[in-house]
This record gives C-alpha cells, structure tokens and sequence, in this order.
C-alpha cells in the first residue's frame, strides 16, 4: 500500500517527556495539522520502529496511546489508521506540544490533587449505556421494576464470587458475597454489624478516615499502629493485644496501603493471621484498588489464605466502571455476619440498584469489563510513567518515593519536615489545592503527600509537581 505520509518524528532523550509520548504527540501533532488525514495508514510498527530509530516496543507504547485517546483505530488484519472521528482539541493536547520550559501554571484553573481517583472521561460509558438498552429490550420491564434480593442481583453475587474466587484466590459461595453501594457503605454495615460500644479496632496510621469515622460511629476506639514500607508494624499490634481487652477486629489495606502504597510483607501476612486465629479477631481488608496492575498478577488477598478464620473482605468496582457509579461489595467465610449485614441494608436501602447490578453483569459476560481494565491499566501506566519522570526531573533530591506497581497515585515523603499548613496555603495561591496530610493521620500530620495521577492530564501534573519543587 502507497503511503503518503512522510513520516519526520524527532525525539530527545534529555527532554524530560518519556519517548512513546513525544512519539505520540508528533503524530498527534501531524494529525492536527493534516498531514495525516483520516483514514490514512500508519506504517507498521515494526517500520515505524526502524524509521524513527527507536524500539518497536517504544512504539507499540505510542500507538497504544493514541488508540486510547481516539487518534487511531485498529482494524484487524489490516493495520491502524487515523481515526474518522477526531477528538476535540482540547486545552490540554495544545499545551502538550509545547516545550517544557513555557510557563504552565495558570492561577485561573484549580486543580486538585485527589488522592487516586480514575480519569472519568477514560470510563466505559457508551458499552454501559448499551448494556442498558439490551436489558429494556431483552427483559419484562415488571421483572425489573421489582424488588429483588437484599443481598444484591443473585447472578450478579455468582459473577462477583467467580472473579473473587478464580481472580484473588479466594474461597467463598454466593451466601458469603452482599453487593452495596460502594466499599464506604460496605465499611458502614460491616462496622454497625461486628462493633459495639466500649470495642476496640487497630488501625493503620496514616490510614484511611472515612473508615475509622464509620467505626467510631458504631461506638468503637481506635488503636493507630505504625506503617512502614513493609506495611503495618505487627509488633505495634501484637503489643496491643497482650495489654487491650475487647479487641474486635483490625482494618487493613494489604495490597496497596492507603495512603503509602506500601504492600504488606508476606511475613507479616502470616503473622497477622496466626494473630487473628489466636485472639478471635476479624480482619477487615480493603481491597481498594485491586484492578489497576502494571507488573505481574497483583499480590493475593489475605482473605485467600484457607488458614484465616475471621475475614472480611471490601472491594468497588467504582474505579473500574465509574466512579459515581457506586457499586461495591463484601464477603465472608461468616455467612452469619453477612446476613445480618444484608438485614441492615435492607432497613436502609432495601435492595440496591437491580438495573445497574445487572447492566455490569451484561460488561462482564461479553468481556466488556475485562478489555476495559487491560486497555485502562496500559493507559494508566503510561500516565504512572510521565508522573515519575516528573517527578524524577523536577524533585530529585528532595523527596523519596517507591515507583507505584499499581494503582493511582504516589507517595512522596520530603526528606526534610514540611510546614504542610504553610505548603497548603502556598499551593491554593497557586491554584492548586492538596489533600493536607492530617486527612490521613491519627494525631501528628505524617510528613507525606499521597499525588493521585490518574485523573491529572500531563500538563496539570507538571504543573502540580513543578510548584512542589519550587515550595518544598
């Protein structure tokens, strides 16, 4: 095939920008200017690859890039093309061509840094809005329009039990699996349910709030252990057990600690599980983020081990789907517990949104949602790498972090003690608003900074990390 395109793509390694992007902006670039028209073809990437003197891996990386963000299309057997349909430049595409050294930080525009949402406009919205036209089409509207099990859609509990069991290795039937709305209602009824007034529950510090707002609601105390890079300090809790009464359970989040990212060791794993077997107590993990997974299968839930007695586990598919889409789930070896949970929901909510249960449970049987996390965890990869060149470029030296094998967001610990009150108020100045350390500490501030990348354009997180390094 005659292909017009003359093809002058020029990188540098200096730039700061990862290669593949700097590849994908030029073609953007030609896109934009209309020496690349749709319908155009693209030289395989092995071609690209020899032209442009880089790794065809680099450009795979580029291409994938531009696949996502609806440059390109794909046609099987046939090669990538320019798209028919062109997004709309936007803001952030303009600014993305330019050079590095213009300034970018526009006092007009907040931005917040979260602390690892999803990028909303990345969900799968229109495969969703099929899905419910399918199931109105399908199914006697008086099917569904009335009310339905407590515990959730029962085909939808028997898709979560499946991904549960075959995904994270866990070991639980439909009896043990109660679907809400969101892990944070799951953490609600799970708290009302296992705590009384006068119990005691160990917690990870920093940690999550929300939680231990939930559980002090319930009536119980919270006992903060320490967190290092190997996750929760189980001397800290082994201390409290031998001198506490009314040890009720220990919240955790294993796989991805909130807000560090660190990953609980495997030794320490065991031992909070021979602990829990030993005194009686639940251990609640939050399972979070468990979708997004840049390396190699995501580390087991401790809710896997058969060794465990006393479980539960809180997981969302919020992140996935869409974030105001609010879809969670708890499960448990306790079919008792769960039930009593499922009673409490149904005072409060009677049944859930059926509709929605179901419409997911269509994503999951035609492979929606799987297509949708390997093409989102590649788009969240290439956004986890821009962030750490980033940073590497603009903070090196003045903080230390771990590179995030997962996940959403960073954790970045100041190598020297930071006024965060101070730092705050310097950032809103520059129209730029943090989520203050106290958010996440129990008593002290921790001398850290959780930077959610997944739903910052590059552009924004330059921005973002360009004043840290001019304030810290």
């Amino acid at each position: 095939m005659l292909r017009p395109w003359k093809i002058e793509i020029q990188w540098d390694k200096k730039s700061g920008k990862a290669v593949y992007l700097q590849i994908a902006d030029a073609i953007v670039s030609d896109i934009q200017s209309g020496r690349l028209k749709p319908g155009d073809a693209l030289p395989g990437s092995r071609s690209l690859a020899e032209i442009i003197g880089v790794n065809r891996n680099t450009i795979v990386e580029a291409l994938q890039v531009l696949l996502i963000e609806g440059w390109l299309i794909s046609k099987e057997r046939k090669g990538t093309f320019v798209s028919d349909t062109l997004p709309l430049t936007s803001q952030r595409n303009k600014q993305r061509s330019k050079g590095t050294d213009q300034p970018i930080i526009d006092k007009r525009v907040l931005i917040a840094i979260d602390d690892g949402h999803p990028d909303s406009s990345f969900a799968p919205v229109a495969e969703l809005a099929r899905a419910y036209r399918q199931l109105f089409g399908r199914k006697a509207k008086w099917q569904m329009m009335g009310y339905n099990d407590e515990r959730g859609d029962p085909e939808f509990r028997q898709a979560i039990v499946r991904m549960l069991n075959h995904n994270r290795g866990m070991h639980v039937d439909e009896g043990g699996v109660c679907i809400t709305r969101g892990s944070q209602m799951a953490m609600y009824l799970i708290a009302q349910c296992l705590f009384e007034k006068g119990d005691l529950v160990i917690i990870e510090n920093p940690g999550y709030k929300p939680a231990w707002e939930v559980f002090e609601r319930a009536g119980a105390e919270l006992l903060p252990a320490t967190v290092d890079d190997d996750g929760i300090v189980v001397e800290e809790v082994e201390r409290y057990l031998k001198t506490k009464k009314r040890i009720k359970a220990i919240y955790l989040t294993p796989h991805r600690q909130y807000p560090t990212t660190a990953t609980l060791s495997l030794q320490r794993r065991l031992e909070l599980i021979r602990l829990s077997n030993q005194y009686g107590f639940t251990i609640i993990e939050d399972d979070y983020d468990n979708e997004f997974h840049f390396g190699y299968r995501p580390v087991l839930p401790m809710s896997s081990f058969f060794e465990l007695e006393n479980y539960v586990y809180i997981g969302t598919m919020s992140k996935v789907v869409a974030p105001a889409l609010r879809i969670g789930f708890l499960a448990s070896g306790n079919h008792v517990l769960v039930s009593q949970t499922a009673a409490l929901r149904k005072l409060i909510d009677v049944q859930g949104d059926t509709i929605m249960e179901q419409a997911v449970l269509e994503l999951i049987r035609d492979g929606a949602i799987k297509r949708h996390i390997r093409k989102a965890s590649a788009y969240y990869e290439a956004k986890r790498d821009c962030a750490a060149i980033l940073v590497e470029k603009h903070l090196k030296g003045k903080v230390k972090y771990q590179l995030p094998d997962g996940g959403l967001a960073f954790w970045l610990t100041p190598l020297q003690e930071t006024d965060w009150t101070e730092l705050s108020g310097q950032l809103e100045a520059k129209g730029i608003h943090l989520i203050h350390p106290e958010k996440y500490s129990y008593g002290k501030p921790v001398n850290g900074l959780r930077l959610g990348y997944g739903s910052l354009s590059e552009v924004q997180m330059e921005e973002v990390i360009r004043a840290l390094s001019i304030l810290l």
